[in-house]
């Protein structure tokens, strides 16, 4: 997603994703590694019940096995080594990897009540990321030209950059589901699987809160990452890890 210099996402206006009758999101955390296609078909599940009235809002964090995926703009050229299992699927982006040691957060929210506005919706979730980065005392940056958020690092050379969280979100009847990926400890060899996000320039690489030297654990970044999320979107109940999504 590229966007116009005269519009870009750090000036669009995040105070008004709060819902307006103050119903708390629902949080819930897997312990456990969540296979791909039992995530997909738990979220569209969710999202139809959202869509309808049935269900309320949900975050579910969680971490999946190692895989690739490939959003609605991947190229069959990004997959560089297919050492693990590619799943086509329908969020925004190209492709990525996730595994253990990343946290994952499925953000499934209403947006027609409350604000339905996709790409201030994509700003908000990189302003999440930026606050969750910043409880560490990391600057964790936008890139108008690359979605995701981005760290620099002179220390590896004249304007190379690393990226350490990425974001690919579709809509089904103005309710979101997909959402972020922050790399806490990821085996970061990884990635060299694919062309991340399409992003081919050798300046530009992939990092983790632990590379960049900050001895987090993921319930550590889990408790930050609620945090930032109920400054943005409202309040939120935590659901037992054993609530069915």
């Amino acid at each position: 997603m590229v966007n116009s210099p005269q519009n870009p996402r750090q000036d669009l206006d995040l105070t008004s994703f709060s819902a307006a009758d103050g119903q708390p999101v629902e949080w819930l955390i897997s312990d456990a590694p969540v296979p791909y296609p039992e995530a997909v078909a738990a979220m569209e599940a969710r999202v139809a019940q959202i869509a309808a009235g049935e269900a309320p809002e949900l975050v579910w964090l969680l971490e999946h096995p190692p895989l690739y995926t490939s959003g609605t703009s991947g190229k069959d050229s990004d997959l560089l080594d297919a050492r693990f299992p590619t799943f086509a699927t329908g969020r925004g982006g190209q492709l990525t990897y996730h595994g253990p040691g990343q946290r994952v957060a499925y953000i499934m929210l209403d947006l027609k009540r409350r604000r339905p506005d996709v790409r201030a919706y994509v700003a908000s979730l990189e302003e999440l990321i930026l606050r969750t980065l910043a409880a560490f005392n990391i600057r964790g940056e936008r890139r108008e030209d690359r979605v995701g958020v981005w760290v620099k690092r002179p220390d590896k050379g004249s304007e190379h950059e690393d990226k350490i969280a990425a974001i690919g979100v579709r809509l089904k009847r103005w309710v979101s589901f997909h959402g972020i990926a922050i790399n806490v400890e990821p085996e970061l060899e990884h990635f060299a699987g694919i062309v991340p996000c399409g992003v081919a320039d050798p300046r530009y690489g992939v990092t983790s809160l632990v590379d960049l030297g900050q001895l987090v654990t993921m319930t550590d970044v889990d408790v930050a990452l609620r945090q930032a999320f109920e400054e943005l979107f409202g309040p939120t109940t935590a659901l037992v890890p054993e609530a069915a999504v």
